[in-house]
């Protein structure tokens, strides 16, 4: 990858999408689905206003993110911005110089307008901006993996931001790089949101008694179906850590060290997803000293060496 000071940088944002997977994120799985008659509503509904406040996406952590790859010539977000829903968002985003491109929904809800959209700029501005060097996807859906492989075949690095859980793997997987929006700094990570159930059970079941009862069961499935993610995610990490090193191995001498730099970059090359923040660790040190049944640890001043524990 080029040093900053030569990259240059575009930004499409699928802003509908980044919004209804960050509400999901939030409240639960297709909870925006749930909530989408009653949003488009308009703002009348106080609990439906407290949901979408605590759901806000926080504009200046991806442009940030963006901007440390290089110099942004463009940034662009696509969506109805005459939806309330979206206008919320419309004095952040022009005052981060961002371009407010307008989709009128032809149909119910504007299937694949933003992606056609978007994915046909995207390449009009490659060829249209030969010295752009670093291609940002704020998006989710699979719908923009030939887009990301157009971009890596015209010689750009490709970048995807979107939100864990609501990615499509393959996009992940055609991007150079991929983060989570919600390992982005700056970015709180969403806390279990159960109170709101309740609410909806209390009217049908209005006694006191029933409502313990009905709390618990709400609260008792979703904890642990985020957990059994979590497990998932790091015994996913722990295998990719471990083929990263036998490949490093393989390459060189069966005793060599490995710069841990490297063995990151080669995590991420296989996996853009990967981040160790998003996994709950400081720093990709203290990942690889999570895993020292795998992983030996050198350090030596500045210098951090891994390599794989003989079998």
């Amino acid at each position: 990858m080029a040093e900053p000071q030569d990259t240059r940088v575009a930004v499409y944002l699928d802003f509908d999408n980044i919004v209804i997977s960050w509400y999901d994120r939030v409240h639960g799985r297709n909870a925006y689905s749930k909530d989408r008659q009653r949003i488009q509503e308009g703002t009348a509904d106080a609990e439906v206003v407290e949901r979408l406040n605590r759901a806000m996406i926080d504009i200046g952590a991806i442009i940030d993110y963006a901007s440390s790859f290089g110099t942004l010539v463009l940034t662009r977000a696509y969506a109805d911005w005459s939806s309330h829903v979206n206008a919320e968002y419309r004095s952040q985003l022009v005052a981060r110089a961002v371009d407010l491109v307008q989709l009128f929904p032809a149909a119910a809800y504007a299937k694949n307008g933003a992606d056609i959209r978007l994915a046909v700029d995207a390449v009009e501005d490659m060829f249209r901006l030969p010295d752009l060097t670093h291609v940002v996807i704020v998006a989710g859906d699979s719908d923009y993996v030939p887009l990301a492989q157009r971009c890596k075949r015209l010689g750009r690095y490709v970048v995807g931001i979107g939100v864990a859980g609501s990615t499509a793997k393959a996009l992940a997987a055609a991007c150079d790089e991929f983060e989570a929006y919600d390992s982005l700094p700056g970015v709180a990570r969403p806390q279990p949101a159960q109170t709101q159930e309740p609410k909806k059970t209390a009217k049908q079941a209005p006694r006191k008694q029933a409502k313990p009862a009905t709390t618990e069961t709400v609260a008792a499935e979703p904890p642990a179906e985020k957990d059994e993610a979590r497990a998932t995610e790091q015994d996913q990490a722990t295998a990719t850590l471990e083929r990263a090193l036998r490949l490093g191995r393989d390459k060189g001498d069966a005793d060599e060290w490995l710069h841990s730099s490297a063995v990151k970059t080669q995590m991420r090359r296989m996996d853009p997803s990967f981040s160790e923040k998003a996994l709950g660790y400081r720093s990709f040190n203290d990942f690889l000293k999570s895993r020292s049944d795998i992983a030996e640890l050198e350090e030596t001043g500045h210098e951090r060496l891994v390599r794989l524990r003989d079998d």
